[in-house]
């Protein structure tokens, strides 16, 4: 198969199904229909099944039954939609079901607009469900990207039995690029010997559960999982640099946004400035080495978001008060155009912002 022109929430959908997923289960929300209505076509083409659930909350817990007996099974959502999802989200994540979430970020808070955003950082990567519990968080750039990573996401969440987020915008979502769908090596992943398949009276019942009414029973669990998300940020770090090695401005965006900055980069070097872009893959687990190998010549860091600034939060951290971290970033929908991106940036060289 050569190249395709597809719809972002198209290729969603047939990335998914090229890494082997079968089972949907969704509620429509703008920005993502598309996906919905391409996995409602395609999947009984190849042998799969879909459900229009009544609503995202019945969605994500038919996500959970079907990741319970080990197949490969997906939702996707908006906003206001991965909202109403959290519950199951935490409950899976306690019971150690793998899945794929993806989440196509519209303005917000509450019912917001249709517009694109990054303001379900917070919530994608800090938790937003209850508990103590991790999830992985990949943010796409391009429309190949997506292919690339849902198989990524869809290896991670059955390599370390957990949901895995795909965390694009409204903008990604709509628009349209040229995509191939190659095969990637295969991970060696663990048989699902805790599926509830059935034993046929061969060994004993099989059980998924996140409810331990002992505390102790329930903290070793919790130290478990911990210890699997430790191992996940060890192996699952994903981040591009852009002309960072004499940069003296590093801005760090992510998805749509570093599309954005990347040419604000280029135009910035045509000018003589020197400055350059990190661009997180996996929001969670967060980058860090790319600070640390930029810390010695960087004079300052910029995070640029579709926000009011929350993975600003993660840079500072990352920075760890070494250097100066400033923010640029628009809300609601509102997208930082390039000209204001240059602008804050030249104000940093110039020392005017402090």
């Amino acid at each position: 198969m050569g190249k395709m022109l597809m719809k972002g929430n198209e290729v969603l959908g047939e990335a998914a199904i090229h890494a082997g997923c079968k089972y949907f289960f969704g509620y429509p929300i703008t920005p993502q229909n598309e996906l919905v209505a391409y996995m409602a076509r395609r999947l009984p083409e190849v042998g799969g099944a879909f459900v229009q659930a009544e609503s995202e909350v019945a969605a994500i817990n038919m996500v959970y039954g079907a990741a319970s007996a080990g197949v490969r099974v997906m939702t996707s959502s908006s906003s206001p939609g991965i909202s109403l999802m959290q519950e199951g989200i935490s409950y899976m994540a306690g019971s150690e079901l793998p899945a794929v979430i993806c989440n196509m970020v519209r303005g917000g808070p509450g019912l917001g607009s249709i517009q694109p955003a990054q303001s379900d950082y917070f919530q994608a990567v800090k938790g937003g469900g209850h508990g103590d519990y991790r999830l992985p968080v990949l943010a796409p750039a391009t429309l190949q990207e997506m292919v690339n990573l849902m198989g990524e996401a869809f290896d991670i969440a059955d390599q370390y039995r957990t949901p895995v987020m795909i965390l694009g915008d409204g903008m990604l979502g709509q628009m349209m690029e040229p995509v191939e769908f190659i095969d990637r090596p295969k991970r060696d992943l663990p048989p699902k010997d805790w599926a509830t398949t059935g034993t046929r009276g061969d060994g004993a019942p099989r059980t998924i559960t996140s409810l331990f009414l002992d505390p102790a029973e329930l903290e070793k669990h919790n130290e478990r999982l911990d210890a699997k998300f430790k191992k996940i940020a060890e192996n699952e770090v994903r981040y591009e640099t852009f002309l960072t090695d004499d940069a003296e401005v590093i801005c760090v965006a992510y998805g749509t946004m570093a599309r954005i900055v990347r040419n604000v980069v280029n135009k910035g070097r045509a000018n003589g400035l020197k400055i350059g872009l990190i661009r997180p893959i996996s929001l969670w687990p967060f980058p860090t080495k790319p600070f640390e190998d930029t810390l010695q010549h960087a004079k300052a860091y910029l995070s640029v978001e579709m926000s009011t600034g929350q993975m600003v939060e993660d840079v500072r951290l990352a920075v760890n008060g070494k250097k100066p971290v400033y923010f640029h970033g628009r809300a609601g929908g509102m997208v930082p155009t390039q000209e204001a991106i240059m602008k804050t940036i030249e104000e940093i060289l110039g020392g005017v912002l402090v």
